[in-house]
């Protein structure tokens, strides 16, 4: 599954905006950056997408309708190709806000809502990856607790929506300490004679390299688990071996943004390489906690991390988006005259 484009009306700052995530031939951009200040609704963006999609799509969220100076109630509209979810489908997969209406012909609308209910019935089935991280995320530091698989951290649930507001919400060392264990203690076991279980060896390597990709921007480099705890490891430049709550915050960042999204698309697609499987990937404020050398390499790291997902990163970052192809960068600014949220694109995108 990968995104093509957002309408947003009568959202946050947003009158009506459309985001294209696509190119001029309407192929999926694996990457965009929405660079932007402080209140010209990024974060608005975010939350639009995560609850616009297949298998969850649900009324606006105080995300979308905070502070907003609209009268009329807020609309998102997202089109999504499905791709290895449904690589037959021939054309585009509309969701919207439920209960709107898109167009006039009775028809036609009653046909979208129809192939949008069966398309959230497919999406509970399995498929259809959507991870978001907020930019309130915060990490605690408490010791690993594992529990029954099959119940936690190898289930993919389509309909888990994140809060992009709500930082009590938003600590994400335990989902980021389990997915890593998970990864290293099943791949690890010996393979099932049963041809029906999945294998998780090439879990246990695409979590290594994921995670590797990343944390090698900050000097840290993946090891494994501590035995006698279980919790994650990292060896610094020296040598030395340090656990997850030790290392700098930046790096653990770095981790998570790895470490999630190879768990869901482990979980959503069992026994497949998650490096080979599509995906979407939001990550709000994704340069907090970073100096400007890991934001210059950032997205590059993300690309060779997990090649086949579709990153949408939000950044106050100049330099984030400095070290990204024109034809990436989507920015939101205010204009001087109205104080309204415009969006611009290619060259624009870059005058400041």
């Amino acid at each position: 599954m990968r995104l093509l484009d957002v309408q947003i009306s009568h959202a946050g700052p947003f009158a009506q905006v459309y985001f294209p995530f696509c190119d001029e031939d309407g192929a999926p951009r694996m990457m965009t950056v929405v660079h932007g200040g402080g209140g010209v609704g990024k974060t608005t963006l975010a939350a639009a997408i995560a609850s616009t999609r297949p298998g969850h799509a649900i009324l606006p969220q105080r995300e979308l309708t905070r502070g907003s100076p609209h009268a009329a109630p807020p609309l998102v509209v997202c089109s999504w190709r499905p791709g290895q979810d449904d690589p037959e489908r021939p054309h585009p997969l509309v969701v919207a806000t439920p209960n709107a209406r898109l167009t006039d012909d009775d028809e036609r609308e009653v046909f979208r809502r129809r192939e949008q209910v069966l398309f959230d019935k497919l999406a509970r089935e399995g498929g259809f990856v959507f991870v978001s991280i907020p930019s309130t995320r915060w990490f605690s530091r408490q010791p690993i607790a594992l529990a029954a698989p099959g119940r936690s951290v190898a289930q993919y649930d389509v309909r888990a929506a994140t809060s992009f507001d709500d930082g009590v919400r938003a600590d994400l060392t335990r989902d980021t300490k389990q997915a890593l264990a998970y990864a290293a203690i099943a791949s690890a076991l010996p393979a099932p004679p049963v041809d029906a279980l999945p294998r998780f060896r090439l879990l246990g390597e695409a979590m290594r390299s994921a995670v590797n990709a990343l944390t090698r921007l900050v000097g840290y480099a993946y090891w494994g688990l501590d035995p006698l705890s279980f919790e994650p490891l990292f060896q610094a430049e020296g040598g030395e071996l340090v656990p997850f709550d030790a290392i700098p915050t930046r790096a653990r960042h770095l981790v998570a943004f790895a470490a999630l999204p190879v768990r869901a698309l482990a979980a959503a697609y069992p026994g497949r390489d998650p490096r080979q499987c599509e995906g979407v990937v939001v990550i709000d404020e994704v340069d907090m906690q970073q100096d400007p050398g890991v934001q210059a390499a950032l997205a590059a790291a993300l690309r060779v991390a997990l090649p086949e997902v579709q990153w949408i990163l939000t950044t106050t970052s100049p330099k984030m988006a400095g070290s990204c192809d024109t034809r990436d960068v989507l920015a939101l600014r205010r204009t001087a005259d109205f104080g309204q949220v415009q969006l611009f694109t290619g060259s624009e995108a870059r005058t400041h």
